[in-house]
């Protein structure tokens, strides 16, 4: 009956290990489709529980190799096999959860990687933006000091900072671009 229902256990956590990576293949599926952060969530939560799994099988393989060796239950030579059986089951799904845990650590570093990169991406181009819109300012800024400057009489100055400060703008706008900030 033991080994019933070590045999019972084992076939489960192989079961629930399947249906996991199912999970997690999905998962990861939405996660490369929407690029959002609920889904990172979820894969943490799966491979928490990826590590109880790993925990109980280690323990569910140590115990079954303790009663292989010291036949404490006095088993047949029947029972003998079947418990090595066991044994072996129980060592391939503690195998395959530690893959799955792998797997899953592997692409939630390849994810978090990818969201660090997305973030730089937008800090570049948000920096590009604020250089771009800070040099009009600093050229109205020092046409409207109150001090004498070169041409202020002369009816069209309003217009000289204006198209000083485009060109400005339009040339490191095409830097940008050059450099693919943009």
């Amino acid at each position: 009956m033991v080994l019933k229902i070590f045999e019972k256990v084992t076939t489960n956590f192989q079961d629930y290990l399947k249906e996991i990576n199912q999970r997690r293949n999905l998962l990861e599926q939405k996660l490369y489709d929407s690029n959002r952060h609920a889904e990172l969530l979820v894969l943490v939560r799966v491979q928490k529980s990826l590590v109880y799994f790993i925990t109980a099988l280690r323990s569910n393989e140590l115990l079954m190799i303790k009663m292989a060796r010291t036949n404490i239950l006095q088993f047949n030579e029947d029972e003998k096999e079947f418990l090595d059986d066991l044994v072996v089951e129980t060592s391939q799904a503690l195998e395959m959860a530690n893959t799955y845990t792998n797997i899953l650590v592997s692409s939630m570093d390849s994810f978090a990687s990818i969201i660090s990169n997305n973030l730089n991406n937008v800090l570049k181009r948000l920096t590009s933006i604020t250089i771009i819109l800070s040099l009009p300012a600093l050229v109205t800024s020092i046409y409207g000091m109150n001090v004498p400057i070169p041409g202020q009489n002369w009816p069209h100055s309003f217009y000289v900072p204006i198209i000083i400060s485009l060109v400005l703008s339009i040339i490191i706008s095409a830097y940008f671009m050059k450099k693919k900030w943009f």
